[in-house]
């Protein structure tokens, strides 16, 4: 299929993924990434720095055999994920959604008429490569699109039930530091009020049977959060990636630095 969403297909055989943040907006930076071998990756417009020209640079950077391109949108607006789509994202991560009229809203932003109220102009968009394959961009897109919701409010953890009962919701995706933040615990994810309200979403959505998404927790090694049940993990970040390297080799340097008399001496 030309217009296959590989990560979707993954999840959906329940078989888990691994993504990344790009946050960098750097095309280079998001290549490298891209040939790690990642599932998929986020190219982050609700806290980096891109626009969508440096979007479209980013995805032709990892290419067409590379991860699922994906954007996590700054807002639920209609507008900047109609411009998400037509730029050829197969996944949208919607922030802060806290009520079932919130996803309603996500869902229908998503798709054409009379589905949703997506504008109708894919003959002119990179979706479709720009018209020259719009039959097939049309006749797969329902099917592939990976719309993620996150949940990082406490009271999106109370309504996450009615949040997942919307159709066209594939992926309720866990924020615990914004849902940490949200009761007063801001960057205390570790907090024990803060770990019983992610336990307490965990539990939620669990029983919801829509795929599971989140982040890596301080402290936690991916294979722990995959085994909480999480069918998604993001587990890093260009910029994370490339400043822990960085600290670890000059941290390790100055830890143990060169002996005087293994250096050449100076004339």
């Amino acid at each position: 299929m030309a217009f296959e969403n590989k990560l979707k297909k993954k999840l959906l055989a329940r078989e888990a993924g691994i993504g990344c943040w790009l946050s960098t907006g750097s095309p280079i930076a998001a290549e490298i990434v891209a040939n790690a071998g990642y599932d998929a990756v986020v190219i982050d417009h609700e806290h980096g720095p891109g626009d969508f020209l440096n979007a479209i640079a980013t995805m032709q950077a990892c290419g067409e055999v590379g991860p699922t391109p994906m954007i996590r949108v700054p807002w639920n607006d209609m507008v900047y994920i109609k411009r998400a789509l037509d730029i050829g994202m197969m996944g949208i991560l919607v922030p802060y959604i806290q009520t079932a009229k919130e996803a309603k809203a996500a869902v229908d932003a998503c798709h054409y008429p009379l589905k949703g109220m997506r504008g109708v102009a894919p003959h002119a968009g990179r979706c479709s490569r720009w018209g020259q394959r719009l039959d097939e961009y049309m006749a797969s897109w329902p099917e592939q699109l990976l719309l993620m919701l996150q949940i990082e409010t406490a009271e999106g953890v109370d309504n996450i039930e009615k949040i997942a009962a919307i159709e066209g919701v594939d992926m309720l995706f866990l924020g615990p530091s914004d849902l940490s933040a949200s009761i007063g615990k801001i960057g205390k994810v570790g907090d024990p009020e803060a770990v019983a309200l992610i336990e307490k979403a965990e539990a939620k959505m669990r029983k919801t049977g829509k795929l599971m998404g989140t982040v890596t927790r301080p402290g936690k090694s991916v294979n722990w959060t995959f085994e909480q049940g999480y069918d998604f993990v993001i587990a890093g970040s260009d910029f994370r990636l490339l400043q822990q390297s960085a600290v670890a080799q000059v941290s390790s340097f100055r830890s143990e630095p060169p002996k005087p008399a293994g250096r050449r001496l100076a004339r």
